[in-house]
């Protein structure tokens, strides 16, 4: 489609914006129906939070801690609607987990042997929950792990469990327990059947208090791993306790196991309500009474709108937010770009994520919901990053979403499209009309306000990146005629790519006095351009690994893009003339270590490219022993680092490790709305309907 026209009265486009680099929305590959107009769900939306889906999602912890700044209740679905069970005071915390196959690792009446216990197995893959109860003997605290998927599971994880705590288990073993019960009685407050419980003597067997209604709590004893095992446990509960009444429990019935939970602080014992979800397809909610707020220290201690709803997935939690649409989105369009922006890119961001949320919202991509809280789907953090210009301007776009023929569009964008937007054939092999390669000038918006870097070359034929504001031009040059350059401050760090990388060592330091020679002067690396490794032969097969159908070839000698989308994205690579098979363009990102996008060129450190006088090329790949043609003649190279001219006069440097350096622009997948795009439009006066008309193609903004 044609470009879009700016608004009347503004002649120009502004040319700097301020940097960064922001969330990107991550593509699974495969292209969904979507949703037509009719079939537009309530304004609700779903997003899991916590969640095992193996390779698709996983998320998972033992137990959610949560609170909230008024009243507010628990209790099970029935129907549309929940039936309250528990009530709490604002401020108030407490701790959910599903109940399952677990393992006991030990208990004791001893704190600070649990404590030491609770710690060793925190720093491991078997996930402690620490209880305390009160026993005929007195205060007795239990330390579990799990859940898991299955008694395999957890009898592997009861041999990790007994090596990790042989100095605190003494005479005990850890041992399995799993959701099957009988009940000895229900009770009519939990005093009452906590009471009650306190009065069997059953070693080994668990005896647990359940809340089973409204008002009504049950204690329940067993806690084996399948109904064979229960009814094989039965005689042995007889024979400790013949009064009792044992009766069936139903399995499909909903229940909340109590206990009281003392893992928050491992110096001292202080206790909150913990319930443990029981019952076939259960579903606990969580709501605020007063529709304000609920807190969940699992999540960094985030705040969310809405209700909550907690259920067993793959034998693990699953936390689910149902919150309003628009509300979702004040966190949605707050995470995924600056509120400083103008107000049309804000705009657009919203309309693009609200059509993205309803495309996915009555789906069950993520089995319990349409979405999830990261870049999987949309990156939402809860109410903490709520600001008035992004509410303004979801607010201001209520309702309007993006379609096509008649359907809602996966609105799915990126951070950076690197000046020209990707095709869908580039990223997922399939053709989509919606998503045509299209020139976005503006992504150059996050260079502005950057520094620039010197490319150089170290005395010990090492090369690297200082930044311009380090570095003092001196004089003299080469025999080349490069510059000379020195830096000044002490310890000045080479870097090996033009950005700093925390936890990533410099090449070299530098002191002032100290010489090297400049190779050029590159941008620094951001969303827009950006640089790369250089990647080992042994580095890449390893981040190739699992991610091609057939196994790259080792050593790789030669790297080269084969084949490039309309875009220029790379859509095939070959190693050692071999085709690397991903099963969808886009997933070379991922396969060659988390490149920030598939728009890139590819440099061999130790490869070189000869033009003969009759205009003939040919390629090689240094060794000793090349002829070299230097300003004092043809001489053998012996090894170390070389540096390359060109006929423009651009220097490289080449050596004898044969590393891959990618050189590219653009953050993300590229298809749909650049986030970076979207702004400089803005800047230049386009407003939010022609942002998107231009990224997302025949297409239409509507109000639902």
């Amino acid at each position: 489609m044609n470009r879009p026209r700016p608004k009347r009265g503004l002649k120009s486009r502004t040319s700097r914006w301020a940097a960064a680099l922001l969330a990107v929305t991550l593509l699974g590959g495969v292209l969904q129906l979507p949703i037509s107009a009719d079939e537009m769900p309530d304004m609700r939306v779903r997003v899991a939070m916590f969640l095992d889906l193996g390779s698709t999602y996983r998320s998972i912890v033992p137990a959610v801690t949560m609170t909230a700044e008024s009243a507010w209740q628990a209790g099970p679905q029935r129907g549309e609607g929940m039936e309250s069970w528990l009530d709490f005071s604002p401020g108030q915390t407490v701790r959910f987990s599903v109940d399952g196959i677990k393992v006991k690792a030990l208990e004791s009446a001893d704190w600070q042997l649990v404590s030491a216990a609770v710690k060793k197995l925190q720093g491991g893959t078997d996930r402690p929950i620490a209880v305390v109860s009160e026993q005929a003997g007195g205060t007795v605290y239990e330390v579990y792990t799990g859940p898991y998927a299955s008694a395999d599971e957890a009898s592997a994880a009861v041999t990790r469990v007994a090596q990790a705590l042989a100095g605190q288990l003494g005479n005990q073993q850890p041992s399995i327990h799993g959701s099957f019960y009988y009940s000895a009685g229900v009770f009519g407050s939990k005093a009452e059947a906590q009471a009650y419980s306190q009065t069997l003597k059953l070693p080994g067997i668990e005896v647990k208090v359940a809340v089973v209604g409204a008002n009504q709590y049950a204690v329940w004893v067993g806690g084996a791993v399948s109904e064979a095992a229960l009814a094989a446990l039965k005689a042995q509960i007889v024979q400790l306790q013949p009064q009792l009444n044992l009766s069936a429990i139903d399995a499909e019935a909903p229940a909340l196991i109590a206990y009281r939970d003392v893992t928050g602080d491992m110096n001292s014992p202080i206790a909150v309500e913990h319930y443990a979800v029981s019952g076939t397809n259960t579903k606990l909610l969580v709501r605020d009474s007063e529709d304000s707020v609920i807190q969940v220290m699992e999540r960094s201690g985030r705040k969310y709108r809405g209700n909550f709803e907690i259920s067993s997935v793959n034998g693990q939690l699953a936390l689910v937010n149902d919150v309003p649409l628009e509300q979702y989105l004040y966190s949605v369009v707050a995470a995924e770009v600056p509120s400083s922006w103008p107000q049309e890119s804000l705009k657009a961001q919203a309309v693009a994520a609200r059509s993205y949320a309803l495309y996915h919202a009555a789906g069950n991509k993520f089995k319990v919901a349409g979405l999830v809280d990261t870049t999987l789907s949309q990156v939402y953090n809860g109410v903490d990053k709520e600001v008035d210009s992004i509410i303004q301007a979801v607010d201001s776009t209520a309702g309007e979403v993006i379609k096509a023929n008649d359907r809602i569009v996966e609105a799915i964008f990126s951070s950076n499209s690197g000046g020209m937007t990707a095709d869908s054939t580039e990223v997922w092999s399939n053709p989509n009309s919606t998503f045509s390669s299209m020139i976005s000038n503006e992504d150059k918006a996050a260079q502005a306000g950057l520094k620039s870097w010197y490319h150089v070359l170290l005395p010990t034929g090492k090369a690297g990146y200082v930044r311009e504001d380090n570095v003092k031009l001196t004089e003299g040059t080469t025999a080349a005629g490069l510059p000379k350059m020195t830096v000044t401050a002490n310890a000045t760090n080479v870097r090996p790519i033009p950005m700093i990388q925390a936890d990533v060592s410099p090449v070299a330091q530098m002191n002032p006095g100290d010489q090297a020679v400049v190779l050029g002067l590159v941008d620094e690396s951001s969303s827009y351009s950006w640089i790369r490794g250089p990647y080992s032969s042994e580095e890449l097969l390893k981040s190739l690994k699992g991610k091609t159908a057939t196994d790259a070839p080792s050593p790789i000698l030669n790297l080269e893009i084969t084949q490039r989308g309309p875009s220029g994205r790379a859509t095939q690579i070959k190693a050692n003339g071999q085709i690397l098979d991903v099963r969808y363009p886009d997933l070379f990102r991922s396969a060659f270590g988390g490149l920030p996008s598939t728009l890139f060129d590819i440099a061999a450190t130790g490869r070189y490219t000869v033009q003969s006088a009759s205009g003939a090329t040919s390629s090689g790949t240094a060794a000793s022993g090349t002829p070299v043609l230097s300003s004092t003649g043809v001489s053998n190279w012996n090894g170390g680092s070389l540096v390359v001219m060109g006929a423009d006069g651009a220097a490289r440097v080449i050596d004898q490790s044969n590393r891959f350096l990618f050189v590219g622009r653009g953050n993300g997948h590229g298809l749909g709305l650049s986030q970076w795009g979207a702004k400089g439009m803005a800047d230049a006066g386009y407003d939010y309907e022609a942002i998107l008309q231009h990224y997302y193609q025949n297409v239409i903004i509507v109000k639902e």
